[in-house]
This record gives structure tokens, sequence and C-alpha cells, in this order.
């Protein structure tokens, strides 16, 4: 919607500088320098701008020229999570699963509760805390009896109304009280430490055997295999989960060309998804596997993914820049529009007519894209200013519609 917003805008206003349409011209067809045919414009498709507004367009015309461009050598590939990036999310005991709180695709923060588990084991510990924790009390209350008890033996040695050894055996029943808490208060300490393991809270007191499954970090589960009911052993993987702030785009690579790929080599990858966009990545790996049935080793390009737009297993195509440079009819990047689909340039006829030539466009190339079909060289091409040329096309073809 913003995109026709600003044809409109731009067409309207040159619209309005253009010059009055001459006769239609007659269809001819020409011959061009790479062995193709093409049609000269109708006056249908054709555009005539006055030198102001083509000035106010910023329209720069560059002849086709054939120049040495980089080759590339390009591949298919598919998004693939970092390896070290994916945690495999399992319980620390056997227990039955009383609810699960995610599926796979859910995007979850970190500390996120994925799962509750009801574990044997927990009940169990939450269990002897419990019976340690009274233990505990009950010494202590012991403990404050046997000192009062310290003290009044104490004052009756004092005056001579008890003998000394009294004094000196609930002294030393004070002293093992002691030694006893210091010993509960210790396995105490170790329940809680395990309780914590599983998520417990003791201070919460009553501590409850369910337990919470939580993410690690943020991420995407990418795959679960948790049913609500289900008994789970410890081993058992429940939920998988992947940080795809960063991605692999990993390609299959014939044996004869992987000499043409090294590990930390650039590369731009492109999906249908998003066309026109390219993401810049670079090789972290190369497999020192070669399949024998395909003859080809696994390339990993990383490439950032902090917007979320890649998704597992979309299909990609990755360029590698090589060392070989080949002499090929090329135009400015900008110069190359698409129009219905299809790939087009604006070619100057007179000095305010601009046609439109439909071409076949390769590989685009430190700014510049290669002609396969449709262009001559030395042929005066609309390298800036192009798309301002589009937008008075498309309204002027709107225009006729209505």
């Amino acid at each position: 919607m913003k995109r026709t917003v600003i044809l409109l805008v731009c067409g309207l206003a040159f619209l309005s500088c253009t010059r009055p349409k001459p006769a239609a011209l007659p269809e001819t067809k020409t011959q061009n320098a790479n062995g193709g045919r093409h049609e000269a414009a109708s006056e249908g498709n054709a555009v005539e701008l006055t030198p102001e507004a083509q000035q106010r367009a910023g329209v720069t015309v560059t002849p086709a020229a054939v120049i040495p461009m980089t080759q590339y050598l390009q591949v298919t590939g598919s998004v693939q999570p970092v390896d070290s990036s994916v945690a495999h999310v399992r319980p620390l005991a056997r227990g039955r699963l009383q609810e699960v709180l995610v599926k796979a695709g859910d995007r979850v923060a970190s500390g996120q509760v994925l799962a509750q588990l009801d574990t044997i084991e927990a009940g169990e510990l939450a269990a002897q805390y419990n019976s340690a924790l009274s233990e505990l009390q009950r010494f202590k209350i012991q403990m404050a009896a046997q000192q009062r008890q310290v003290e009044r033996n104490r004052r009756l040695v004092e005056i001579g109304a008890a003998p000394q050894k009294d004094y000196e055996f609930s002294l030393a029943e004070e002293q093992a009280l002691e030694e006893k808490i210091r010993g509960q208060e210790s396995a105490v300490s170790g329940l809680s430490a395990r309780l914590r393991r599983f998520g417990i809270n003791q201070a919460e007191g009553n501590p409850s055997p369910v337990t919470a499954i939580r993410a690690p970090f943020s991420g995407v589960i990418i795959r679960t295999s948790a049913a609500h009911g289900e008994v789970v052993d410890p081993g058992a993987e429940l939920f998988s989960l992947a940080d795809l702030s960063s991605v692999y785009v990993q390609a299959q690579v014939y044996e004869k060309d992987l000499g043409r790929v090294r590990a930390g080599q650039p590369a731009s990858i492109t999906l249908d998804s998003y066309p026109g966009e390219h993401f810049p990545s670079r090789v972290v790996s190369i497999s020192d596997l070669v399949d024998p049935q395909t003859r080809s080793a696994a390339v990993r390009c990383q490439v950032s993914n902090s917007d979320g737009r890649l998704k597992l297993d979309m299909l990609a195509m990755i360029r590698f820049p090589t060392s070989t440079k080949r002499a090929a009819l090329s135009v400015p990047a900008d110069a190359v529009q698409t129009i219905e689909g299809k790939s087009v340039v604006f070619v100057r006829g007179s000095p305010y007519r601009f046609s439109i030539r439909p071409v076949e466009a390769g590989l685009t190339s430190e700014g510049r894209t290669e002609i396969l079909r449709g262009l001559n060289e030395g042929e005066p091409v609309v390298s800036k200013g192009a798309f301002a040329l589009k937008s008075v096309l498309l309204v002027r073809k709107l225009g006729e519609k209505e």
C-alpha cells in the first residue's frame, strides 16, 4: 500500500511535466548484441519528460557496457538453527505431566514455564524436608528448655543446694543438643538444595511435589513431545528450544566446487520470500566429509536474524564470490526495474522520450546487473531516476483503465 501511494504521488508530479503524446510509432524488431531480439517500444510503453522534469527526477543516462564482472558460485540451501543455540529440555526426575503450556512454534522468554510436572522424587524430598524441619524445630525447643535447666543448676550449685555433678550433666546435655541442631540444620540445607533443583521454593512453606519446567533461555520451541497426563522419565526429551537470533544457511556444495569456497569467506543470501533483499553472511564451516552418493559436502553460512524473518527450513540461495572475472554486458543495478513481474530498463530514444525495454537480468555484482538478453552494448539506459519513470508509466496506465 505504501509503495502504491509513492508511485501515485511521483507519477502525478511528473505527468504534469511530460510532453504531449506524438503519433503512435510502428513496431519494429532489431537484433541485440546477445543474439536475442527485442521489440521497439510502442507509444503505450514510452514515457516523455521535459528536461526540467528529468532534472527534478534526477534522471541520469548511462550506456550499457561490457565490463569484467566477478563470477559467483550459486547454490541452494536451507535455514537451520545454530547447533550451540539449541537446548533439549528434559525433566530431572520421573513424573507425570500435569500441564503442557507451549507448543511447537511458540516464542518463549528465559525462565518461562513450559510445563508442570508432578514428580515422585520431588514429593518424597518435600516429605523428607518437612520431617527434617519438624525435627529441627523439636531440637530447638529442647535446647531452650535445657538452657533454662543449665542456668537453674548453676544457681543451685552456687548456693550449695545441688551437687556440682548435676550442673555438669545438664551442661553436657546442652552441648549434645547443640550438635544435634547443627547436624539437623545441615540435613535441612541439603534437602532444600535438592528441592531447588526441581524449582521448588521451600521458603513458601509446605513445598508441593509439582515442579515447573522452565525455558533455559529465550527462543522458539522447534519441537515438542510432551503430552498432558504422560508419565516421563529423566532421559525423555520434552522440548527442543532454539535461539534463532542467529541462524545457519546450509547448502551442499559439489566436490568440484569446494576449492572455490573457504572458511571466513563472505556470502550473500537471497530468499524468494523477500525478493530484492540480500542478507550478508559468512562461511563458518565446511564439512570434512564428502557424501559418496552426491559427491558434495555441507557448507554452513551464519546469518544474523535478530528480526526473526528467517524461518527454519526456508529455502535460500547462497552466492559465493570467486576470484574469476568474466566480461559481460551490464548496467547499473538501479537501472533494472520490475513491471508486472518482468525485468525492464528505460532506453532513451530522444532527449525527451524513454522507452521500456524488457530484458533478461542475470546476477548483480558490485552495483551492476548483468543483462543476458534484450539490450545492446552502448545503448543509453536510465541508470538513475528509473523509478520515477516507472511511476509515471504506471499512473498513466491506471488512468487509462479508469
